[in-house]
């Protein structure tokens, strides 16, 4: 099977080849170096003058990347690390999100401004890579209006997900990769022994190819699941250890809800998984305070009222990621955490 990597260094490659007006910028992009986590390796050399190599300026790039969009063209950027994402933050925030808004008014449907800019980048830890190149900062771009958030996890086909972001969207983009899932192998989710899943699509009228998947995801054979876990991008690969050691080990059954379109955030998929266990654990990589699974709880709080029974959530402390491996092991969040909270909410009323 491939690996992740493999699978969206191939939907590069295949949007290349498909639209002419694909290009992609991004630092140190350029064969034989490949990028910094290689997922551009080979298309420098394949597409020259169509791989773009940038100053370290990722808002110098960023806005020319925008500008591109604006003109007609389909950009995509890398930035080398998610951390520098901040760099861009008013490119990306006070400037693509909006410009649909500030510049179409009443113009009929052949005048209006589209952007249609991918900005891909790696986020996490467990690298040992210290506080400034570990973070996972995508709840600070959470919610904001124009913006499209998505992860990909390992099951399906998430080179997929990023090539029908590239040829079919409109709008900015922003597209988060752990960097420990680069490695993993993607799940051929039809040929599982273990697992049993299902997938949800949302597709809409205004954007027939695209659909951002949720996954749902249950130990094949098991009884009827009594608590929902939900998780993304490599948290969702711990959290499948952890449910398969839960069924395994303890007898604990839970239903695990993947989502890879964290921003608009569509709860069906999830509430319709809440309808069937009444409790939920939420889990992510980036910190607790004012996080992802804070507003996946109060969403559900609010949808579901007195049947959602349990609800916590489990993130990464409130506090930079350590360089030191047994640190960073502490502060971030592990399968033991993930089958501990389960027992805790499981085992008790």
């Amino acid at each position: 099977m491939p690996t992740v990597l493999d699978s969206l260094n191939t939907a590069l490659r295949q949007a290349l080849t498909q639209d002419e007006r694909v290009l992609i910028l991004g630092e140190d992009l350029l064969d034989p170096y490949g990028g910094a986590f290689k997922v551009t390796r080979g298309l420098s050399d394949a597409f020259p003058g169509r791989v773009l190599t940038t100053p370290i300026s990722e808002a110098g790039f960023t806005g020319l990347a925008i500008g591109m969009a604006l003109r007609g063209l389909r950009p995509v950027v890398e930035i080398m690390f998610g951390d520098f994402l901040t760099l861009a933050a008013d490119q990306i925030i006070n400037h693509a999100a909006k410009f649909r808004w500030m510049y179409n008014g009443n113009k009929p449907e052949t005048e209006r401004v589209s952007l249609p800019l991918v900005i891909r980048t790696p986020m996490g830890g467990r690298r040992g890579y210290g506080p400034t190149h570990s973070q996972t900062l995508e709840k600070h771009f959470l919610g904001t209006p124009g913006l499209v958030v998505l992860a990909p996890c390992a099951l399906g086909d998430p080179g997929q997900l990023l090539l029908d972001a590239i040829l079919f969207t409109n709008d900015p983009l922003l597209f988060v990769e752990n960097k420990l899932l680069y490695l993993a192998q993607v799940q051929d989710i039809t040929q599982s022994d273990d697992f049993e899943f299902r997938i949800h699509n949302d597709r809409t009228d205004a954007e027939p190819g695209f659909a951002a998947p949720t996954y749902l995801c249950r130990v094949r054979g098991a009884p009827p699941p009594t608590l929902t876990l939900t998780a993304y991008g490599y948290m969702a690969e711990l959290a499948q250890q952890a449910q398969r050691r839960l069924a395994y080990e303890h007898e604990v059954f839970v239903e695990l809800v993947v989502p890879t379109g964290l921003s608009p955030c569509k709860m069906h998929p999830l509430l319709a998984s809440l309808e069937r266990t009444g409790r939920l654990l939420a889990v992510e990589e980036g910190t607790r305070n004012l996080g992802w699974g804070a507003e996946i709880l109060a969403r559900s709080a609010e949808a579901l009222g007195a049947r959602l029974k349990r609800a916590r959530r489990l993130a990464a402390h409130d506090l930079p990621i350590p360089a030191s491996g047994p640190l960073e092991a502490h502060v971030l969040p592990s399968v033991e955490n993930i089958i501990q909270c389960c027992l805790e909410m499981t085992q008790s009323d």
